[in-house]
Formats: C-alpha cells, sequence, structure tokens
C-alpha cells in the first residue's frame, strides 16, 4: 500500500500531465477552479504538507475533463 505522500506524488505528476497535454496554465487552472495559484503548484510539484481536498481534485478532474480515477495511475 502506497503512503499519502506517495499518493500525492502520483497525483501531482498527473494534474501537471493532463495540464500539459491541454495546454492550460496553473494560473488560468487555479482561476476555473477557485483556487490559488500556489496550491496548484504545491500539488504539482510535491510540495503539498496536507491531504489535496476531494472537491479540489473534482474540480480539477471537470475542468480537464479527466476521470478522476487517472489521476491515481
Amino acid at each position: 500500500m502506497k503512503t499519502e505522500k506517495e499518493i500525492n506524488n502520483i497525483v501531482g505528476k498527473n494534474i501537471k500531465k493532463y495540464r500539459y497535454m491541454y495546454k492550460i496554465t496553473q494560473k488560468d487552472l487555479a482561476k476555473k477552479i477557485g483556487t490559488s495559484l500556489s496550491l496548484i503548484s504545491k500539488i504539482e510539484n510535491e510540495n503539498i504538507d496536507k491531504k489535496i481536498n476531494i472537491s479540489t481534485l473534482y474540480k480539477i478532474s471537470q475542468t480537464l475533463k479527466i476521470p478522476i480515477n487517472k489521476f491515481f495511475e
């Protein structure tokens, strides 16, 4: 079983990958989901020191049009 940090790292890398695929900046993603650029940066760069909020993850998946389970692969 993976640790929370390992899961956060996988999720962050996948968010970054899909964001790049759709050519959306961190700033644009943050604005579209109503959060800070700083949070998006922390999630993607493995610097998040807390759990990723499920509603934030849901909003990201909806914005990027990616099924939420893809972030965990």
